[in-house]
């Protein structure tokens, strides 16, 4: 198989830490790197209405538009994570591409290679929140209304989120080096989110009738 150029740990990382205080993204249907940064996006924006969901204070319904916020920006996250194994599976040549967007895409994986039980797009993911929680630790041990205990509990926590975050990327890079080589292979799995659809959401095909 030719050499395909697949976004590293350390690229990915570095583009979600860029990300931080950047605008919305707008994704290009066959761009993986915007697919990446547009999981990256909806997770900041997950945090942030989950934050605001939690206080006591607001009128009810800044609450619930918060609530329907999280649910949407959460659908969307996974539709890209979705979107980013497709990617990856077609470029490593480990799926039938007729069958990419079926919901049981055709695995064309030589026998002997291991299941991945996590998806590399899953993993991306994970990445993504890892540096959402390394960003606002870092805010913790930065601030000054608060004791040096404070300040150093959040720094201890923050090396250990940090490591987490190395450690992860390293098991991204073998994945992809191990499925680029036949050793393993991962899968799309689709995430059929029942609660936003109004055909399978119990509560939302009652209020239709």
């Amino acid at each position: 198989m030719p050499e395909i150029t697949l976004p590293s740990a350390a690229e990915v990382i570095a583009a979600h830490d860029a990300a931080l205080t950047s605008a919305p993204v707008t994704v290009e249907p066959d761009d993986l790197r915007g697919w990446i940064a547009a999981n990256h996006f909806h997770n900041r924006s997950l945090w942030a209405q989950e934050d605001l969901a939690r206080r006591k204070l607001a009128p009810d319904a800044e609450i619930v538009a918060n609530k329907r916020a999280i649910d949407r920006h959460n659908q969307q996250r996974n539709d890209a994570i979705e979107r980013v194994d497709e990617f990856l599976l077609s470029a490593l040549g480990l799926v039938d591409p007729a069958t990419l967007t079926a919901a049981l895409p055709r695995s064309t994986v030589a026998p002997g290679a291991r299941l991945n039980s996590e998806t590399a797009g899953s993993m991306l993911d994970r990445i993504s929140i890892l540096g959402l929680k390394i960003a606002a630790m870092r805010e913790q041990t930065l601030r000054t209304d608060v004791d040096d205990a404070h300040r150093e509990s959040c720094d201890e926590k923050l090396q250990r989120l940090s490591q987490q975050r190395l450690d992860l990327g390293a098991c991204y890079d073998e994945l992809l080096a191990d499925a680029r080589a036949g050793r393993a292979y991962f899968k799309v799995y689709r995430q059929f989110k029942m609660y936003n659809d109004p055909r399978l959401n119990p509560a939302l095909v009652a209020e239709s009738k």
